[in-house]
């Protein structure tokens, strides 16, 4: 009897929560004009993507008790979890295009150059995106038709994609965003925006005593900026909040698949450290979105959902090259090159803070047309002003009318060097006759960890220790000591060089940042924790799935190999 009673009391809480959430998230559909719930069908899935977050920082930041959330699915067996590879270059572009489209070709780093157009190509241009998308995809059906995207550089063919960068063409920059009004409907709620105030007071407050201490240890931080830590504070809980809010939703629409990107842990991991106490605390704060959304799949139930949490890449410990040198990495190659050489250095902000200010900016922007002219005033001097203050110092790291003689294009640890005496890709032998003294140059230089380019279908590796290494197919010959042997799996990292050296826009030389004795990557950018080449914690991200899925993490080598695992378990919904 106490059975049956247990039984219809689990019943009833069930049948409450359905109506609960069937009342509360079909009106907020209704207001945002998003369809209703669809046919239950086949088990959806959801990938939650930690940005930067590797394996063994995850395992460090739950034994610190820092996701009790994601700790408890993993010590109950509930997700099973382990490290697998990306590839190369270990950035978010690349892990991105080879999980929703499984193509990551030509993609060599975060920023590269074409020479053949003479044009820069950053991850931070729409248009560009725009272009790369509808290459990378070539027919190719995305692991998101019917879905949602939130956050992200590619869509996997989502119905919906949401702050998505490859999803804005050159004129249509918020067309297809519903952004605004899912901001408004979630904002109308007091205690909800009780509770955003309270964060964005947290967060801003955390970010000046960063810069205080900044004051008192000089690091990657600018003390005096006292304006970009609120306005990043305002734009990413704000935008954390929407995505979240968005999944809920999706959950309630029983969307066949679900994709959000939570990258602010990236963001402080390469300013403070990625084990650092200020990174672990915002994992505190995706920890709760993740039970947020694992409490929406267990109450309501019209569609079985499977919870996948996954890195697209780690962060390794590094020291800028600037640091070490008093120059930058573009800099100092022309300085070795000799006088009357220009010089094109593609670097800077790899943060996301910088597209959350652009994308609040741009919503705020579409509000204006709605309001009163005397509140439309108001609101565009708000936003001349933050625009002013927050990214004016911004200059755009592409330039297509500029045509210099060496452009440095560079992803953290890795950067690609071009010489526009030709159009054409440059064996490497090529450049040691135009530029003598710049090969020995660089090998000679403290951080400099090895070499790479082309000749002709081969790929040669030169080490700062004075070894080398020959690739063709699948054949290696090395003279010792190993050049890659510092990055840790040298036979993994000499496959993914050589693959990466033949992409038809890598550089006509590709330099890796060293490591150091102490184990820290030589970064070419302001960075204390780094990615983007080999070596570290920056190529071992992580993947958690369900238990009674049958992924085998051994066997995921590249991001491309993800994309496939879901077209085959999940390939079959709409």
């Amino acid at each position: 009897m106490s059975t049956w009673f247990a039984r219809r009391a689990f019943d009833l809480v069930g049948a409450l929560a359905n109506f609960y959430y069937t009342r509360k998230y079909g009106a907020m559909a209704r207001h945002l004009g998003r369809p209703g719930p669809c046919a239950a069908g086949e088990r959806g899935f959801i990938i939650i993507q930690i940005d930067g977050l590797s394996y063994d920082h995850l395992m460090e930041a739950i034994d610190a008790g820092y996701m009790p959330y994601l700790g408890r699915l993993l010590a109950e067996r509930e997700l099973l979890v382990a490290p697998w590879r990306c590839g190369l270059p270990t950035t978010t572009p690349a892990t991105q295009a080879g999980l929703l489209f499984g193509n990551r070709f030509d993609i060599p780093g975060f920023r590269w150059y074409e020479k053949e157009r003479q044009q820069a190509v950053s991850v931070r241009r729409p248009d560009q995106m725009y272009a790369l998308r509808a290459r990378i995809s070539q027919g190719r059906p995305g692991i998101l038709r019917g879905g949602s995207c939130y956050v992200s550089i590619f869509d996997g063919d989502a119905d919906l994609a949401l702050f998505t960068i490859s999803t804005f063409s050159r004129r249509h920059f918020f067309e297809n965003i519903r952004g605004l009004g899912l901001l408004l409907l979630f904002l109308l709620s007091p205690l909800r925006i009780l509770r955003l105030a309270g964060l964005v007071v947290l967060n801003y407050l955390a970010g000046l005593s960063r810069r205080l201490v900044a004051l008192l240890r000089p690091g990657v931080l600018n003390p005096l900026d006292i304006l970009s830590p609120l306005v990043y504070a305002v734009s990413d809980v704000l935008i954390t909040e929407a995505q979240t809010f968005g999944i809920l939703l999706d959950i309630y629409r029983c969307a066949p698949a679900v994709y959000a990107n939570y990258n602010s842990y990236d963001e402080v991991a390469h300013k403070l450290g990625a084990n650092h106490w200020a990174a672990f605390r915002v994992l505190r704060d995706i920890d709760k979105r993740i039970r947020q959304i694992g409490r929406m799949c267990a109450r309501y139930r019209r569609r079985e959902y499977d919870l996948y949490v996954l890195s697209d890449h780690g962060n390794s410990p590094a020291t800028p090259f600037s640091w070490q040198h008093k120059m930058s990495l573009g800099k100092y190659v022309v300085s070795l090159i000799g006088e009357g050489v220009s010089l094109d250095e593609q670097r800077g902000d790899t943060s996301h803070s910088r597209e959350k200010k652009r994308y609040l900016l741009e919503e705020l922007e579409s509000l204006e047309r709605g309001l009163s002219p005397r509140l439309r005033h108001m609101t565009r001097t708000l936003r001349s002003y933050v625009h002013r203050r927050a990214l004016e110092d911004y200059t755009p790291d592409y330039d297509p009318r500029r045509q210099h003689d060496v452009i440095v294009s560079v992803s953290g640890p890795l950067a690609h060097i071009y010489f526009n005496v030709s159009p054409r890709p440059l064996d490497l032998i090529e450049v040691i006759l135009l530029y003598p003294r710049l090969v020995d140059g660089l090998l000679a230089t403290p951080g400099i960890g090895a070499l790479a380019g082309r000749a002709g279908e081969r790929t040669v590796v030169l080490g700062a220790e004075g070894g080398m290494l020959v690739l063709h197919d699948e054949r290696e010959s090395v003279q010792w000591p190993h050049p890659l042997a510092p990055f840790g799996d040298a036979s993994y990292w000499a496959a993914q060089i050589h693959r990466l050296a033949h992409f038809p826009h890598a550089g006509d030389m590709i330099v890796l940042g060293g490591v150091g004795p102490d184990g820290r990557i030589v970064a070419f950018e302001e960075q204390v924790a780094t990615h983007g080449g080999p070596g570290g914690s920056q190529g071992r991200p992580f993947i958690a799935w369900p238990a009674e899925r049958p992924l085998v993490p051994e066997k995921l080598n590249d991001a491309q190999e993800l994309y496939h695992y879901f077209m085959e378990v999940y390939g079959g919904l709409s």
